[in-house]
């Protein structure tokens, strides 16, 4: 009976040798956003993504993406495969190539939908730049508080920096349910690790930050006189071009990590963008030279193309502190001051003792949309501290408590396998210490498990409460060495085998 046994996990063994190529982790998955770490090549990064997150990738696309695009979304995707109007790299179609490879093998249904499909929604803010795409209308915001130097002197930040950013977008259940963060950790030797926080099947930064501790966040520009992108001009789109200035482990090569390789990227489009945007981006106050710490880039199809505005600039707020909405201000000395740019202007005071808190709470109180407000982020580099808070119970970002994470724990290595079973589900992490997680990736819903010992002793038996898709078991009491877990589930019964170490 007992060799029987041992058998038959031998077999199942082999059968996840197959699936090593899935180079992630789910680090977690509460609090309405799942945070999942990926490494390796572009590939292998889109393949673990894709694997891990599938069903959620493809809702997403299905009940977001199409219906936004509806007829338009062939033409589109004819696009951004000639690469004519719209041109991203080919380390970023590997990339949606993996991920459509990770979708298919954790048996997602992608009829119909190929690697052109995520690029198209990774580029879809510059499509709806260009004449024909106009009627697209998607609704998005943002705006973003940064203060360094004088302006935090006196306080905990002692004269660090911050910047704090709310994510502004129309309320949609299926964006608000599907938020992720996708840390990145590359195996290629000019890149280092980034991370992106926006939702599933963004592969490129509307929201980012990088292990120098450099963020950029983009918003929409609004104001007249920005013109419509050309249709006999090349875009790159404008995520693309924020992932490449983060990724680089040093983009324009002066051997300094600060907000210059943003800027420097942004600068080598030098026809501008599909359309109107702003970036806002900042790094540690240690570059000592405020234009190298903060900054606001308002980008066009138009000339000028490409403005950047530092502290130096007249904007009426007041000492190290910049801050920007969706309108130019100093393209053009426009000086457009919108209803939530004079709320903070009013309520900034001086501009002096803003401690990390003040930041957030200038931006809480000062600048929130109210219901649209889907994510409010806010990094202090040189603290190694990121601040996130997202919508979830139908409660806007901004009034929901902040979760706090260490920055060097998110980049940090790992060499954990999740080890996948042929039916939908995964365990993570394997081998694990303390704490096991299984769910599915599917509509495989559990009923029950139990977890074997490598005599074949039962040493857990459970049953899963309301047909969970995500189960942790405690380890604490368990001895090392090899477990074997035991599934049955609405799709029927399996076992993976995994590792107490």
């Amino acid at each position: 009976m007992k060799s029987l046994f041992f058998s038959i996990t031998l077999m199942l063994l082999s059968v996840n040798i197959s699936y090593s190529q899935v180079k992630g982790t789910i680090v977690s998955d509460t609090g309405n956003i799942t945070i999942v770490k990926v490494w390796g090549t572009h590939y292998e990064r889109g393949y673990a993504y894709g694997f891990l997150l599938s069903s959620r990738i493809l809702n997403v696309y299905n009940n977001y993406l199409k219906p936004a695009f509806g007829a338009n979304l062939q033409n589109a995707k004819t696009i951004v495969q000639q690469g004519t109007l719209i041109r991203i790299d080919q380390d970023y179609k590997d990339e949606a190539q993996g991920m459509i490879s990770g979708i298919s093998d954790a048996g997602g249904n992608i009829t119909g939908m190929d690697y052109s499909d995520l690029l198209v929604a990774n580029s879809y803010l510059d499509l709806q730049g260009i004449t024909t795409f106009k009627n697209l209308n998607f609704k998005n915001g943002c705006s973003s508080l940064m203060s360094w130097d004088a302006a935090t002197n006196g306080t905990t930040l002692n004269g660090k920096s911050a910047i704090t950013r709310h994510l502004d977008w129309s309320v949609n259940s299926t964006l608000n349910s599907n938020q992720v963060m996708v840390i990145h950790i590359p195996s290629e030797t000019d890149e280092q690790p980034w991370a992106l926080i926006g939702f599933a099947g963004q592969m490129s930064a509307l929201s980012g930050f990088n292990n120098s501790g450099v963020s950029a966040f983009q918003h929409m520009m609004s104001g007249t006189g920005l013109g419509a992108g050309s249709s006999s001009s090349s875009y790159e789109p404008i995520w693309f071009t924020i992932r490449k200035g983060l990724e680089k482990y040093d983009y324009n090569n002066d051997g300094l990590h600060n907000v210059q390789d943003i800027k420097d990227a942004l600068l080598s489009n030098t026809l501008g963008y599909a359309d109107g945007f702003i970036v806002a981006t900042m790094g540690p106050a240690a570059s000592n030279q405020d234009s190298l710490i903060a900054c606001v880039a308002e980008l066009t199809p138009a000339t000028p193309y490409i403005t950047f505005r530092t502290n130096t600039f007249a904007d009426s707020i007041p000492s190290d502190n910049l801050y920007v909405a969706n309108s130019p201000i100093k393209r053009n000395n426009a000086y457009n001051f919108c209803t939530r740019y004079n709320n903070v202007k009013n309520n900034i005071g001086n501009g002096l003792l803003i401690s990390a808190n003040q930041n957030w709470d200038i931006m809480r109180l000062y600048s929130n949309v109210g219901a649209g407000n889907i994510q409010m982020i806010q990094l202090i580099p040189e603290d190694r501290t990121l601040n996130l808070a997202v919508y979830k119970l139908g409660r806007p970002a901004y009034q929901n408590n902040k979760k706090t994470f260490n920055i060097d724990s998110l980049f940090s290595i790992t060499t954990n396998i999740i080890s996948i079973s042929k039916d939908e589900f995964f365990i993570y992490p394997n081998p694990a210490k303390t704490k096991l997680y299984l769910g599915s990736n599917g509509s495989a819903n559990i009923i029950s498990y139990k977890i074997y010992d490598n005599t074949g002793k039962i040493v857990v038996s459970e049953e899963a409460s309301n047909n969970s898709n995500q189960i942790s078991v405690d380890l604490k009491s368990f001895s090392n060495g090899i477990y074997y877990l035991n599934i049955d589930s609405k799709k029927g019964k399996t076992s993976i085998p995994f590792v107490v170490n």
